[in-house]
């Protein structure tokens, strides 16, 4: 469980140095400007591959076909649908998911944290949906529910629920003992205590499992669609690929993975809202 916890992006390793003033970069620039350049770099290289031909357009469509097929997409439709129509079916999932796996996840982890007993009947749950990918449930939730909705969101909590759960219980058992003995001390009464001192202390570790859920559960989506679905990104480009559309399933790469960076900058600004003074000495 530790592993998934405590796993962080080089983003939380950079904001944490910077924060402590312990880090020297060698390089004049720093780390935002690089990824620009870095960024701008691919894009020319890929225009200048697709230019001079180096691959055939069925395996490397331009930049300008993809941007031709994103105003197409966008306005007359592809698969049924408008591309924010697929945007809209496959965010509704995520969120759907998301909100069930904070309604169930936290408390899970929060009773973990604090019950021998509640670890005890909730910790082997947890380690047996862990390791197995959630895909793998796919078959079975089809069996029980169907190829409609409640599938999809169902897969997509599976993914999301772990994450959360573990990440919840690791805050909440380093939260230090003496706060809450001194509100017990002050007369604070259970719920009190856990409102005013668990949580806000736990909640750090709360938004890392979100951005951990966020990212699992976003790729499970993609896949759940590919199997079973009339709207989403994911069939969306299963749809192009059966019909040899490149540009299309290019097209629906980019869009998954600025969302998923859309998804990432707003648990961070999360972050910084709610735990302003989390990783500051």
């Amino acid at each position: 469980m530790s592993d998934l916890a405590n796993s962080v992006s080089l983003d939380d390793v950079e904001e944490q140095n910077g924060k402590s003033g312990s880090r020297k970069s060698a390089l004049p620039l720093g780390a935002t400007p690089v990824r620009v350049l870095t960024i701008l770099g691919l894009l020319l290289l890929w225009s200048v591959a697709s230019y001079f031909e180096w691959l055939p357009a069925f395996y490397l469509p331009s930049p300008r076909a993809v941007v031709e097929q994103l105003v197409t997409v966008a306005t007359e439709g592809y698969a049924d649908a408008t591309l924010l129509q697929h945007f809209d079916a496959s965010l509704w999932r995520i969120l759907a998911a998301l909100l069930i796996a904070l309604v169930t996840a936290v408390p899970a982890g929060i009773a973990i944290g604090l019950s021998p007993i509640a670890r005890g009947v909730l910790d082997p749950i947890i380690e047996f949906l862990r390791p197995v990918p959630p895909l793998a449930y796919l078959p079975l939730m089809v069996i029980w529910c169907g190829i409609g909705e409640t599938t999809k969101v169902l897969i997509i909590l599976i993914a999301i629920f772990a994450p959360v759960a573990i990440t919840t219980a690791g805050g909440v058992a380093t939260v230090p003992p003496d706060r809450v003995d001194a509100a017990r001390a002050l007369g604070a009464r259970r719920w009190q205590v856990l409102w005013h001192v668990i949580l806000p202390n736990a909640l750090p570790s709360i938004l890392t499992g979100i951005r951990i859920g966020l990212g699992v559960g976003w790729s499970t989506l993609i896949a759940a669609e590919l199997v079973a679905a009339s709207q989403g990104l994911g069939i969306m480009i299963k749809t192009a690929s059966d019909f040899l559309q490149t540009d299309i399933v290019v097209l629906g790469i980019f869009v998954i993975a600025l969302v998923a960076i859309g998804f990432e900058w707003l648990v961070r600004l999360a972050e910084r809202l709610l735990v302003p003074w989390h990783g500051k000495a």
